[in-house]
């Protein structure tokens, strides 16, 4: 007898192993994108199934903004242990300070609501690895910040908005803050490993990104607005496998691109509204010997139907490139009349960065109104770094195959100006009914050191 129960109870308990239910992982959708240089795949994230996780019942207190953080982090904390779930942010303002995710979470915010970011540098340490301009570096954390995660996701018809009074005394460039700029230039220059670059002092005054994916794949952003930005508003470093889509995006701070997509790849941008205070979108690849080690382009970046209210570029390539960039294409954008614009597209490097630009396509374009002209392309462009640093080590960028096809804007000072060294004239500048209602320069088409410039 004793024998026929111990059998029934193993017998029951591996009936329950058998049928035990685990908790639904994240799953994957595959988008599919064609372009001029072929079919792009793009594996984002469905948290469709997956379990939700209320901010409040863990603890989040409007106006508390210590309890909120901590209640985030403890809800991001469930959702990754649940192998996938979605964070949710209810109607209402929340203070928080610094949001770090996990993989296989979806941080949804709800109609109504806004996760409002403290400008306070002490609530985004301690510093953790992230970038300025190119270089590596340990600084402040970005206000929302993903470190080596699959999986992830910021979504819903809420918002996200960054305070500024404390970030604006920042954003100009005092002697200390140049100081610094110099040795980290030199620190990376020099090799010394990221763990010993650190940049939180009081002094160097980094100010962080907004948002920032950082070594991770597999990204979703759709559907909601973002307000502000201390820095780069949008900022994906070494990763992949990413859309943002559906977004509003509003920043007239001091560097405050609407997306910046560095040695990332297999990236669609769509039905985006940028308004911001520099360039819409700004592909990188790393600073000089940043970029040489990583060999990793920012590659099959694909743009479309987006719309900019403001911003220094729609598309500006660079400078910082030395890892190269490679495979973009644009379709379908606008610019609307108001818009501040320097250039419809600019591609920018210098006699230290290296890398390449190849393979850039652009169509179906409307402008309005440029301070310069529909197409930039120039080689000799160091902004503060001309007199902060010497040139160490001399590398050229090649530039080839530029198409430019049904893009068409208000007034101009010319059509394009294409300026490129004399040892390595750029090559292969297509131009297919690109025109503007007026042209207020002496010349539609300023180029030098250039080969294969073709007019249709």
């Amino acid at each position: 007898m004793k024998n026929l129960i111990l059998c029934a109870s193993l017998i029951l308990s591996l009936s329950v192993h058998a049928f035990k239910i685990d908790p639904p992982k994240v799953a994957q959708k595959e988008t599919k994108v064609k372009a001029p240089f072929g079919t792009t795949k793009i594996k984002t994230p469905d948290f469709s199934q997956c379990a939700t996780f209320l901010i409040t019942d863990f603890g989040a207190v409007k106006g508390d903004q210590d309890k909120t953080s901590q209640a985030i982090a403890k809800a991001i904390d469930a959702a990754n242990k649940a192998s996938g779930g979605t964070v949710i942010i209810p109607e209402g303002e929340w203070l928080t300070g610094k949001i770090h995710f996990k993989s296989n979470v979806n941080l949804h915010l709800n109609k109504g609501a806004l996760l409002l970011f403290s400008d306070n540098p002490k609530d985004y340490l301690p510093a953790v690895h992230s970038t300025w301009e190119g270089l590596e570096c340990y600084n402040y954390s970005p206000l929302i910040y993903a470190y080596q995660c699959k999986n992830i996701a910021i979504t819903g018809e809420g918002g996200i908005k960054a305070k500024m009074d404390f970030w604006k005394k920042w954003a100009g460039r005092p002697k200390g803050h140049m100081e610094s700029l110099k040795r980290l230039y030199n620190l990376s220059g020099q090799n010394v490993p990221v763990e010993q670059r650190i940049m939180v002092n009081d002094t160097a005054n980094l100010r962080p990104q907004f948002i920032q994916f950082n070594r991770s794949e597999n990204i979703l952003l759709d559907g909601i607005s973002i307000t502000n930005s201390p820095f780069w508003t949008v900022h994906t470093y070494l990763s992949k496998d990413i859309i943002i889509r559906n977004l509003n995006i509003y920043a007239h701070g001091h560097n405050n691109d609407g997306f910046d997509p560095e040695m990332s790849q297999n990236i669609l941008v769509e039905n985006v509204t940028f308004d911001q205070g520099d360039d819409a979108i700004a592909a990188k690849s790393g600073r000089n010997p940043e970029g040489w080690r990583s060999k990793t382009p920012t590659k099959n970046l694909i743009i479309r139907n987006c719309t900019i209210k403001n911003g220094h570029q729609l598309l500006a390539v660079g400078s910082e490139l030395s890892g190269g960039i490679e495979n973009v294409f644009i379709d379908n954008c606008e610019v609307l009349d108001g818009a501040k614009m320097f250039n419809l597209v600019f591609i920018k490097t210098n006699e230290r960065m290296g890398g390449y630009v190849k393979n850039i396509h652009v169509q179906n374009i409307k402008g309005s109104k440029m301070d310069f002209g529909v197409l930039g392309i120039e080689t000799d462009v160091l902004y503060q770094w001309k007199n902060l640093v010497p040139t160490i080590e001399r590398r050229l960028t090649p530039i080839s195959n530029v198409y430019l096809t049904n893009v068409s804007a208000k007034n101009v000072q010319f059509i394009s100006r294409i300026k490129g060294e004399k040892e390595l004239p750029i090559k292969n500048i297509y131009l297919k009914n690109v025109t503007a209602e007026s042209i207020q320069g002496s010349e539609k088409h300023i180029n030098e050191n250039l080969i294969n410039f073709k007019i249709k």
